[in-house]
């Protein structure tokens, strides 16, 4: 997950806001619930000590969302009487929640906000394609290809005029799989799209996913829909959730392989809050791998006012000269320290793998 947008939450110092909303359960009644859970949080957060602007300022976006299309709810990060940020969720929370702590509270984000797969469906014939975008918002059109019409059916005789009018045939099918295979590459580059499902018939799902270049290999999945079909958003979503447990799982894989010890003894990887902190205060975190529910992540630690300034016990903090070190939670430190030293990070608990990073903590190394 890049986690650039988060960059606005450390310009600025804290205590912060950290509240997650949900929205997954829309009814008639629903502005009159969130204003209910609107009053429930902020009474959750001025017992933690937040100040009155903030939680008015929380309670007003909260109340918001009950005229706006949520279908899993919002991030809301608050400080200083003012919402700095709230990005869509494309999971619904466990429950609302509501955090004021030192560091805002991003950790979740790498579950609840950090796979949204966008996709581009291909419902394909013998003819051509039609192209639709599908996402946690909606659908929309997304272009078509008309291939060549004629001829396109075999014939069951074999004569020899027979058999050249087949090859015929197979030239205009290839034909058409390679022009739908290129626009749905120019299709996929516009919108960025992380997800391809071809919808369809075997033979032409297969013809075009063939001709797809190699680096979409991992983004391609097939739908077997008969031909006018369109795909339920519950296939959709089951596809969805299904890619992203095959990202989760290869990332984990990358990170079992980088812990084993090179010829030189060296490993690419670390795991456990102590040795993942003494890599971030180095910089040498690549990707970050967290179990939002790991036992570990909500370890106290302490952090100081630059992101590479974190230790497990706050003396190692003060020898390193920070005279003002303050408490946070071990996952919400090492968020920060990766978004403002460019590095990446995931969530693990999609992958189905029964080994992961001890105590929900580990990174892939920039360098051993």
């Amino acid at each position: 997950m890049d986690l650039a947008f988060l960059h606005p939450l450390y310009e600025h110092p804290g205590p912060w806001a950290s509240v997650y909303v949900d929205t997954s359960r829309r009814t008639e009644s629903t502005p009159h619930e969130l204003s209910l859970t609107a009053r429930a949080l902020v009474r959750d957060l001025a017992g933690q000590g937040a100040d009155e602007p903030t939680c008015r300022a929380v309670r007003e976006a909260i109340e918001e969302l009950g005229h706006m299309p949520e279908p899993y709810g919002r991030a809301m990060f608050a400080r200083a009487g003012e919402v700095v940020l709230d990005p869509p969720l494309v999971a619904a929370p466990p429950r609302s929640s509501a955090h004021w702590s030192p560091l805002p509270h991003t950790a979740p984000l790498l579950a609840l906000a950090g796979e949204d797969p966008v996709c581009v469906v291909a419902y394909i014939d013998r003819k051509g394609a039609e192209f639709e975008l599908r996402g946690a918002l909606g659908s929309r059109e997304a272009g078509q290809v008309t291939g060549r019409e004629w001829p396109l059916h075999r014939t069951t005789s074999w004569d020899w005029s027979v058999r050249h009018f087949q090859l015929r045939v197979e030239n205009t099918w290839e034909h058409n799989a390679a022009e739908i295979a290129d626009a749905l590459t120019v299709c996929q580059e516009e919108t960025r799209a992380d997800l391809v499902i071809l919808v369809g018939e075997q033979r032409e799902r297969r013809a075009v996913h063939e001709r797809l270049p190699q680096r979409l290999e991992d983004r391609v999945a097939e739908a077997p829909h008969g031909a006018g079909s369109r795909l339920l958003d519950e296939d959709v979503e089951r596809i969805r959730n299904e890619h992203v447990r095959r990202r989760a799982e290869q990332e984990l894989e990358r990170f079992l392989a980088a812990r084993a010890p090179d010829e030189q003894g060296r490993t690419r990887a670390v795991e456990g809050v102590p040795a993942v902190m003494e890599a971030a205060r180095e910089h040498r975190i690549d990707e970050l791998l967290i179990q939002p529910d790991g036992p570990d992540t909500r370890l106290e630690v302490w952090v100081g006012k630059n992101p590479d300034l974190l230790a497990v016990r706050r003396n190692e903090l003060e020898a390193l000269g920070e005279a003002h070190a303050l408490p946070a939670r071990a996952d919400d430190a090492l968020v920060r320290s990766v978004v403002e030293t460019g590095a990446e990070a995931v969530s693990v608990t999609a992958a189905t793998a029964a080994e992961v990073p001890a105590g929900g903590v580990g990174a892939l190394l920039r360098w051993a």
